[in-house]
């Protein structure tokens, strides 16, 4: 019965338990490591398949629906948080071996002028001996070295005089109190060796819209390097249920919960040092929030952004939104979600470039309804430069076929300098890559973009995050499964399927720096297809994706699926040769039993596709004008073709003297019986096993809805 009595929010945090505190009752829910404190008239169930109308009372306080993308989020910004200590370690140990030898070097200057003659009283190396050897109090406090000064909390006030160098270097006329700004800082290595504190790399986060702080909460508990968590919101109700869970979780010491806008906040980083990483998680976009973060943000820092509006950026109903947003145009078709991907980082990109800053896409995943993207955002004008050539616009024809070309504004090509030294030369885009109608249908092609036209992910981030997930524990990760699937289908996206060679015995060690892709490298094969769509084009049976798959991997092409959509296919191969590969499904397997209306975009591309001619061998080569080809329209021969017959000849061979078939003076005619489309001559071959991966069933790469109204549910009122 004790048990079952409400507790203090001094207790123990406990998934489940009721606390009471202000003489208000509460009930706590975990995630991960952390919890939150709910009113006990609010519903608690963890449950996804609640009703709509318990999400709604619930939506304020708890989303278990995002539950997937908070354990994505804590697993990516601790394997980015383990590359950035490394780095400030390296830079610490460097900073501290200069000022060894500078310490090293001045010792061997004062021997040597000790050994000397005595300088007179006056000279300048008196002057400088003095300012070295006496209380800096002589000195003017502006050239007292920075490293002299013993640091403060930024923003402490100073009530009484501080003890030491430091204290002797302030002025003695005011009578106000001195905050740290009125102080030089100082280095620990100017104390003894044994009284100096251990030096420990900062790494600070800011969660802009944290709501309950459950983010906060996460990032403070399950990133152990973590040394400072600021959670803001611009609601007061918001930010003392942050103080209330925070106080619960014991976690003062490392949350400090702010009341303010997010833009206005992070805008005041400008001229000192910001966050190492920011999460932008707002309900809706989060284009408002782009250009004050990035100035917000510590040099190699990571900039989380979610944007749940995928409405704006995945659909073409309200384009002049999208553009006003994400200053582009969105993609029409199956792959709009993976064009709202694009827009959003162009969007970062464009943001960043402005101050000289470059970004890297280290993860870029549209999940469910939303899109998430991990950044890296570095200082490097160098890389700036690079942005045209690795921005492009789209050709889309999404009323008829649904190809695409892609049309980049500028050309980064390497070249050498006298010295060998690689180098990027900038010029213009050749233009326009595509016709305003489509090569292959004869359909009107729309525009859309700008967006990026880079790599979505960076194949060494996703390896580590892999790693971090071996190690997790499922009850504080329980999507884990679906993580490992996303993150296996994403890291495919840019590799294709292959795997780098292991020795199989030794388990791989990676290091903890996360290696800088290639800032020059675009994507020209950035969207997929789906096989089921592009049947109906020409309205033949939809082919399995393993036999497409198949036959594209048969023909030397790369293939493999793209995380945004089941069913997908993403591949190098061009259009001609997806539209090569179909006409054969057609012609082979699934023939045609309704003919296509002249006007339709499938009847485009069956009349495009001519017989093929076997090539011979070049003792079989006959002469030019012995090679017998078809006097039928191309539409007809294919007609033929698609319901399985082969195309016949006007004019057949005569037999030679030996009574071999289709040879005439020593030369074979050539067969006319499967399609050529727009020339493309490769044989097809639908290959299932080839187009299997050996772990597709082992992966949950998708997530399957499980109620209605899946979504992020109602915004905060």
């Amino acid at each position: 019965m004790a048990e079952a009595m409400a507790k203090g929010i001094d207790a123990l945090p406990q998934a489940g338990q009721s606390i009471t505190h202000e003489g208000k009752e509460y009930t706590t829910i975990k995630e991960g490591l952390a919890h939150i404190l709910v009113p006990h008239d609010i519903p608690t169930s963890t449950d996804p398949r609640m009703s709509k109308e318990d999400t709604q009372k619930q939506a304020v306080f708890y989303n278990p629906i995002q539950q997937f993308n908070r354990d994505l989020s804590v697993l990516a910004i601790k394997t980015f948080g383990e590359d950035a200590i490394v780095r400030k370690q390296e830079k610490h140990d460097q900073a501290q071996k200069r000022a060894e030898r500078k310490k090293r070097k001045a010792a061997n200057g004062v021997a040597s002028e000790e050994q000397g003659a005595a300088p007179q009283e006056g000279s300048e190396p008196s002057r400088k001996r003095k300012l070295r050897d006496d209380d800096p109090a002589a000195a003017d406090p502006e050239e007292v070295p920075a490293k002299r000064i013993k640091s403060i909390p930024d923003g402490a006030a100073v009530s009484a005089p501080v003890v030491g160098e430091a204290s002797a270097a302030l002025p003695q006329t005011s009578t106000q109190p001195v905050t740290t700004e009125d102080l030089p800082q100082m280095s620990s290595h100017s104390l003894p060796a044994e009284d100096r504190p251990a030096w420990r790399p900062q790494f600070s986060i800011l969660d802009a819209l944290s709501a309950t702080g459950l983010r906060a909460l996460r990032y403070a508990q399950e990133i152990p390097f973590a040394t400072s968590v600021t959670a803001n919101d611009m609601s007061e109700k918001a930010t003392a249920s942050i103080a209330l869970n925070v106080k619960h979780n014991k976690l003062e010491d490392k949350i400090q919960a702010n009341t303010g806008n997010a833009i206005s906040y992070m805008y005041s980083f400008i001229d000192k040092k910001g966050f190492d990483v920011i999460d932008l998680d707002p309900y809706g976009t989060a284009a408002p929030f782009i250009d004050s973060a990035i100035q917000a943000i510590n040099d190699d820092g990571l900039l989380c952004v979610t944007c749940t509006d995928s409405a704006i950026f995945a659909s073409h109903g309200y384009l002049e939104k999208t553009y006003s947003q994400y200053g582009g145009l969105p993609l029409k078709g199956e792959p709009c979600h993976e064009g709202g991907l694009r827009l959003i980082l162009h969007a970062i990109a464009s943001s960043a470039a402005r101050y000289g800053m470059a970004i890297e896409p280290l993860l870029s995943l549209s999940i469910d309804y939303y899109i998430r993207v991990f950044v890296r955002v570095r200082k490097c004008p160098n890389d700036v430069k690079l942005l045209a050539g690795k921005t492009m616009l789209v050709y889309h024809c999404d009323s008829g076929c649904g190809a695409w070309t892609t049309q980049f504004l500028a050309r980064n090509k390497a070249q050498q300098n006298r010295k060998g030294e690689p180098f990027y030369k900038h010029s213009f885009a050749q233009a326009p890559s595509a016709n305003e109608h489509c090569e292959h249908c004869g359909h009107k092609t729309h525009l859309s973009g700008p967006m990026y036209g880079g790599p979505l992910h960076n194949v060494d981030f996703i390896k580590r995050i892999l790693a971090q997930l071996k190690e997790a524990d499922r009850e504080t990760y329980p999507t884990m499964d679906r993580i490992e699937g996303m993150l296996h289908t994403a890291m495919e996206e840019i590799t294709f399927g292959t795997k780098e060679k292991t020795n199989g015995t030794a388990k791989e060690l990676l290091h903890p720096l996360i290696p800088k892709a290639d800032p020059a490298e675009v994507d020209h094969h950035p969207f997929f297809f789906i096989p089921t769509s592009i049947s109906k084009v020409i309205h033949c049976s939809s082919p399995p994706c393993a036999s497409i798959r198949g036959a594209l991997r048969h023909a030397g092409f790369r293939v493999a699926m793209s995380h945004c959509k089941p069913g997908s296919i993403k591949t190098d191969a061009s259009w001609r040769d997806i539209w090569h590969v179909m006409l054969e499904w057609a012609r082979q397997k699934k023939p045609l039993k309704n003919a296509l209306k002249k006007e339709s975009a499938g009847h485009a591309i069956v009349s495009k596709a001519t017989a093929l001619q076997s090539k011979p061998t070049e003792k079989e080569r006959p002469p030019e004008e012995a090679v017998m080809t078809s006097t039928m329209p191309p539409g007809q021969v294919l007609d033929q073709a698609l319901n399985g017959e082969s195309a016949t000849k006007e004019a057949a061979p005569a037999n030679d003297e030996n009574g071999v078939e289709g040879a005439s003076n020593g030369n074979k005619a050539v067969r006319s019986d499967r399609p050529s489309y727009l020339g493309i001559d490769f044989e097809v071959i639908f290959d299932e096993k080839l187009g299997r991966d050996q772990d597709r069933g082992k992966l949950v790469r998708y997530q399957i809805a499980p109620r209605e109204n899946w979504g992020p549910m109602s915004r905060a009122k």
